[in-house]
């Protein structure tokens, strides 16, 4: 069944987007909500590696604007350790119809969102009444096993002030622990938000990758690889969301993998990024993780060498009897 994403007329007449939007920003904007991952709900899954590949963009480039959406049109948000993405005014502009169907569909995707935060984020432009109790519920949850769990330790610490006799050492070791979570606390928020606000001022995204996730040695390869077998030296776009796989695919050994499809696409004189990524995605797709199951896979894909038929030569025109003898001087007079 084919799926569809309807765009409102009204979308021209925003003055966000007419006003604000340069045309990356509208570009970028209708991707977000009509690319294929979309759902019914505007809440969503889907990598930046994705979004760089259908958009032809690097993943540098995807960064800078999912900042921009998310901190200076205030549009959508991202939680880049579930992958998830809403979009704010999704509800406001999809979400007019109820009936059985819809409503079944909508619960159903709900029960898959794992960021709940998410929900409430898009129900706040939710118009149509029942939708939106809908959404509700499901952050109604949420919350009713939050104020429990608070509620249980309220509880126990009074039971437990009005049950022991009062120590000024338990008191001021009690102030010293409390500071130090309040530490650890304030610097566990500043982690989660440069994760949800990555810094774009940072150099390319090749260093990024060297420095972060100290992969040098596997940056370095596979840079090698592709700058000396002639797919492109001063082509960094590429290079960078063919290094994206490196943190963003399924494989067991990325390095390797990548490296192995990068000598197959020399083996085939096809030295192009999307030759490469077709590769890998067959891969994914077959469910193979490592080198050993891609050279059991490949070897079983080979087609078998038919056996030669035997051919006889046969001699053209007419047969010579066997008991025939050929004299050259036959019907000479002598």
């Amino acid at each position: 069944m084919a799926k569809f994403r309807m765009v409102r007329v009204d979308f021209w007449k925003n003055p966000i987007v007419s006003e604000e939007m340069t045309p990356e920003d509208k570009y970028f904007y209708l991707y977000l909500l009509t690319n294929p991952n979309t759902t019914q709900i505007g809440i969503y899954q889907i990598t930046k590696k994705q979004m760089a590949f259908d958009l032809g963009y690097s993943i540098e480039s995807v960064h800078s604007l999912m900042e921009r959406f998310t901190r200076h049109h205030n549009l959508i948000r991202y939680n880049p350790e579930t992958r998830e993405l809403a979009i704010k005014n999704w509800g406001k502009d999809n979400l007019h119809k109820g009936g059985k169907p819809v409503m079944d569909c909508i619960y159903s995707e709900l029960k898959e969102v794992e960021d709940t935060s998410l929900i409430r984020y898009v129900s706040e432009a939710i118009q149509k009444g029942e939708i939106r109790s809908l959404f509700e519920s499901f952050c109604g949850q949420e919350e009713s096993h939050l104020e429990k769990d608070t509620g249980a330790q309220v509880e126990k610490t009074t039971l437990d002030s009005e049950s022991e006799p009062f120590d000024e050492s338990f008191a001021y070791r009690d102030t010293m622990r409390g500071q130090k979570e309040e530490e650890n606390k304030k610097e566990k928020q500043q982690q989660q938000q440069k994760a949800f606000h990555p810094n774009e001022e940072n150099n390319s995204y090749i260093e990024n990758t060297l420095e972060s996730n100290q992969k040098t040695e596997d940056v370095k390869e596979i840079v090698e690889l592709w700058d000396s077998n002639g797919f492109g030296f001063t082509n960094v776009n590429a290079k960078q969301q063919l290094l994206a796989w490196l943190d963003d695919s399924s494989f067991l050994q990325p390095k390797e993998v990548i490296l192995k499809a990068m000598n197959i696409a020399c083996a085939n004189n096809k030295r192009k990024l999307n030759y490469i990524v077709g590769i890998l995605k067959n891969w994914e797709n077959e469910s193979l993780s490592t080198v050993d199951e891609i050279d059991l896979y490949l070897k079983n894909q080979k087609p078998e060498r038919k056996s030669k038929k035997s051919t006889e030569a046969y001699p053209s025109g007419r047969s010579i009897p066997g008991g025939f003898e050929f004299d050259l001087t036959a019907g000479e007079e002598e």
